[in-house]
């Protein structure tokens, strides 16, 4: 079955980046002249995503109003014959169906998938953080769904970071089947890079199986007194075989302070009217 769906939990504070997120979401950081989670959701669409379901909480309405039409906004623009404003608005709400789902408490990122399990049904679906973007030629999930397709089981997308930042990650521990697919032993959350089993870490990509949603229905608590998601697929990987694909691409952490401004840096080379005089000016830094 063609994974047609996809969830973004987006119901976290951000209190990392406070006060930035005291009145908008985190994900709604601006990366050059586009919110954050415009890049994932632009991600999920050109990976063939028809469906998006946020989890959300009620700081988030930012988002709902991002991804919907701004009437005043149009005609004002239509006003100032701004034609390429109004189509790259008109484009976001057009993007794909959205769906809004409230997650009630703060009870961790397994509990967050579970919220939209009636809206998923017996589907496959794919997952997305709301605050990791991948910039690459192939959209991550993209190469994510070509290894399901392959083995009709659940994938993560991960990529090799420093050992000394493997308390960070989720961390696989690999069975290689070939260069970019690894079968799965187990999963780790955050370990110590003395006891890490590799450095492939899980950054914010999945497709899973609604067979996972029989594991979160027991509402067990792993790290933070919170449902994990990473504890599921741990428990799921013991009955049935786990993938990881080791995508191609560079991924930011865009929660993190010091990797949002690598990917403001990044991203603004990338673009021609910023990449020489950016350049200049990094170099005479």
């Amino acid at each position: 079955m063609k994974v047609r769906k996809a969830i973004i939990p987006v119901a976290g504070l951000g209190t990392r980046f406070l006060p930035a997120t005291k009145a908008q979401p985190k994900e709604m950081l601006s990366l050059i002249d586009k919110p954050i989670i415009q890049y994932i959701v632009e991600e999920a669409v050109a990976s063939g995503i028809e469906e998006i379901i946020f989890v959300t909480s009620s700081t988030k309405r930012a988002i709902e109003d991002h991804f919907d039409r701004n009437f005043e906004l149009e005609y004002r623009l239509k006003q100032k014959k701004k034609q390429k404003e109004l189509k790259e608005i008109l484009d976001i709400s057009d993007m794909a169906k959205f769906i809004y789902v409230r997650q009630k408490a703060p009870l961790g990122l397994g509990h967050a998938i579970y919220v939209a399990k009636e809206i998923i049904g017996d589907e496959p679906f794919a997952i997305f953080s709301g605050d990791d973007i991948i910039d690459s030629k192939i959209p991550a999930m993209k190469q994510l769904m070509k290894v399901y397709n392959k083995y009709k089981d659940i994938v993560v997308g991960v990529t090799r970071v420093d050992k000394k930042e493997t308390a960070k990650y989720g961390i696989i521990d690999p069975l290689i089947i070939d260069k970019k697919i690894v079968e799965i032993k187990k999963i780790v959350e955050k370990p110590e890079f003395q006891k890490a089993p590799s450095n492939l870490a899980v950054t914010g990509r999945y497709i899973l199986t609604p067979e996972i949603f029989n594991i979160l229905a027991r509402g067990k608590k792993g790290a933070g007194g919170e449902i994990q998601l990473t504890d599921a697929l741990a428990e799921h990987i013991k009955k049935r075989a786990g993938y990881a694909c080791i995508y191609d691409g560079q991924y930011y952490d865009c929660g993190n302070k010091l990797e949002f401004i690598k990917a403001i840096i990044n991203f603004g080379l990338k673009r021609p009217e910023f990449k020489k005089p950016l350049k200049k000016y990094l170099k005479n830094l």
